[in-house]
């Protein structure tokens, strides 16, 4: 039986990932009377006088709301609200398994920007934070803004941020495995959606200067025709030079390579024309941009990828249940730039200096001490 195949037995077997259990139960007439009518009045009127009391008295304080509206799922793009069911289901699960936090999948049947903002901030009394998932860019940069400032409570696009920490905490150890500055490296990141938007901002924010974009046609500049907002947003920021060319051109005499793109684009000739002791993280998937073996051949020194089935995988879920549980635990109303970078660290400072190698730089997805090394990293800045 093939993976598919079991994925889809299985996933008709559990008939949905996650259901709702009872910790009140209800024995008796008392039991009724405390978990409903007439006893249920008493927390209600508090929370009426005091609306922090939900934190105390409801399921507040450790659930989550994971949003989407079916727009980018996975590699599958635009399938809807109702298939993309089954992922956010999924993300609920890990959640629950990785955090100890509960999560509802919440899928819109709506990709108008003004109405899935409406309509989060309209659930948003039941949940202690909102976690977007699978939005389109560049309406999930306008969507998470808006939301950041209309809730009081932490909204994160986890295909944006939580892709970003763990790729930078795996360029902090590549670093110290090549020997490179930050300050010297030049990075290519290839792919203007939202992962590659957010993994820039926050290499920029971790210290790199000579950071070049490129989408499918080539690399990105202040004269590029057709970008978004976004993408000019970012042309102030990047590639300083003003290059044009292709991302051939782009990768010569680079140091780091992001690619969250699509398979198979970057040639053994293109990863040869980098730098020596070059970082590649390929994480296009199923399939990477350059497969591990052949990037090595053409002297990489250090691969990742997001696939499990070779080292150095570059996994959100070693990020985002210890951040979401850092902000439960610490209330905190956003998770800030700060938080991003000590999240980095965090994950990066599990592998010890004596460990490090080019096919040992990021800690396992089932490392038991990720999710509170960073959730008392998020902490420490509440």
């Amino acid at each position: 039986m093939t993976n598919s195949e079991k994925a889809l037995q299985m996933h008709e077997q559990w008939n949905g990932k996650i259901e709702t259990t009872a910790k009140a139960h209800v024995n008796t007439r008392e039991d009724l009377a405390v978990a409903y009518t007439p006893g249920v009045a008493e927390p209600c009127k508090v929370i009426a006088s005091d609306p922090e009391a939900a934190y105390k008295y409801t399921m507040k304080s450790n659930t989550i709301a994971v949003v989407s509206d079916g727009s980018a799922v996975l590699g599958l793009g635009n399938i809807g609200a109702r298939a993309a069911m089954p992922v956010m289901e999924g993300k609920a699960v890990l959640f629950k398994e990785f955090g100890g936090i509960n999560a509802v999948p919440i899928c819109l049947n709506t990709q108008d920007t003004e109405e899935i903002i409406r309509t989060v901030v309209n659930i948003a009394p039941a949940f202690g934070g909102i976690n977007l998932e699978d939005i389109s860019a560049p309406r999930c940069f306008e969507i998470e803004q808006r939301l950041k400032e209309l809730l009081d409570i932490p909204v994160f696009h986890d295909d944006q941020h939580g892709t970003a920490i763990v790729v930078l905490a795996g360029i902090i150890n590549a670093l110290k495995v090549t020997q490179k500055q930050k300050e010297l490296c030049r990075v290519v990141v290839n792919g203007a959606g939202s992962a590659g938007v957010a993994i820039t901002k926050l290499l920029l924010t971790y210290g790199f200067v000579h950071v070049t974009m490129c989408d499918i046609h080539g690399i990105i500049g202040k004269n590029s025709p057709n970008l978004n907002w976004m993408q000019k947003e970012m042309t102030k920021v990047t590639n300083l030079e003003n290059k044009t060319g292709t991302l051939a051109d782009a990768l010569k005499g680079a140091d780091i390579f992001v690619g969250v793109s699509a398979p198979n684009i970057v040639t053994k000739e293109m990863a040869a024309s980098m730098n020596q002791d070059a970082i590649l993280f390929a994480m296009a998937n199923p399939v990477p941009e350059i497969m591990p073996d052949i990037a090595k051949e053409a002297g990489a020194k250090v691969v990742g990828t997001g696939r499990s089935d070779f080292p150095n995988q570059v996994n959100n879920v070693v990020a985002f249940p210890g951040i979401f549980k850092g902000v439960l635990e610490g209330r905190a109303s956003q998770i800030t730039e700060e938080m991003k970078l000590a999240t980095a660290t965090a994950i990066a400072s599990l592998v010890p200096e004596e460990e490090l190698s080019e096919d040992n730089i990021l800690p396992e997805a089932f490392d038991p001490r990720v999710a509170d090394a960073v959730s008392s990293a998020v902490k420490e800045l509440i």
